[in-house]
């Protein structure tokens, strides 16, 4: 068998895509996995996965601040966009979910997902909602970033859609997810 006929991209890539923001705890990862579940064809990218493909001299972002851990939360932001640009181009609508707090970090990602409609959806159960959830899972953080959520409102209010999913379940979130966005899984 060789690849030679073999068309990577799809004749019409996927609907868009989508990223799913949100503190540490708002749902950001199980709302995305279940979202992508709903279409024929979807991915998740979980972009904390890709700050761990480094190795060795990976920094986390801290609650002091740390230039290097902000140039790498960019440079996982970079990989997302490209990895998320080559599946839509095949056709698979890209959900990624991140921690975005700043309005730059956010333009970062719309100027670097282009080529098909980006969404920009903001997951806020509150700060109280997003530490309980955070101690009730796997994936448990040491550190409350709870502190992000007025951050996060202040920067990033009136830009992306913001769904209040504290007395939600998984399904009623993607549910609203979908409405906002306007995309459908049985569309394609």
């Amino acid at each position: 068998m060789t690849f030679e006929n073999v068309t990577v991209d799809a004749p019409v890539p996927a609907p868009g895509a989508l990223l799913l923001a949100g503190i540490p705890g708002s749902g950001k990862s199980t709302v995305a996995a279940a979202l992508a579940a709903r279409f024929a064809r979807a991915a998740h990218i979980e972009v904390d996965h890709l700050q761990e493909l480094i190795v060795s001299g990976g920094h986390w972002p801290t609650p002091d601040g740390d230039p290097e851990a902000d140039r790498q939360i960019l440079l996982r932001a970079r990989n997302a966009c490209l990895l998320a640009g080559s599946l839509a181009a095949a056709g698979f609508l890209p959900v990624l979910d991140d921690v975005v707090v700043r309005r730059s970090h956010l333009d970062f990602y719309r100027a670097g997902l282009t080529g098909v409609p980006f969404h920009a959806v903001i997951l806020a159960p509150g700060p109280d909602k997003a530490w309980e959830r955070n101690n009730a899972r796997h994936k448990r953080l040491t550190t409350n970033w709870a502190f992000l959520d007025e951050a996060m409102r202040a920067e990033l209010s009136g830009r992306a859609v913001w769904i209040d999913n504290a007395d939600l379940t998984v399904d009623e979130t993607v549910d609203a997810v979908l409405a906002a966005t306007g995309l459908d899984p049985a569309a394609g």
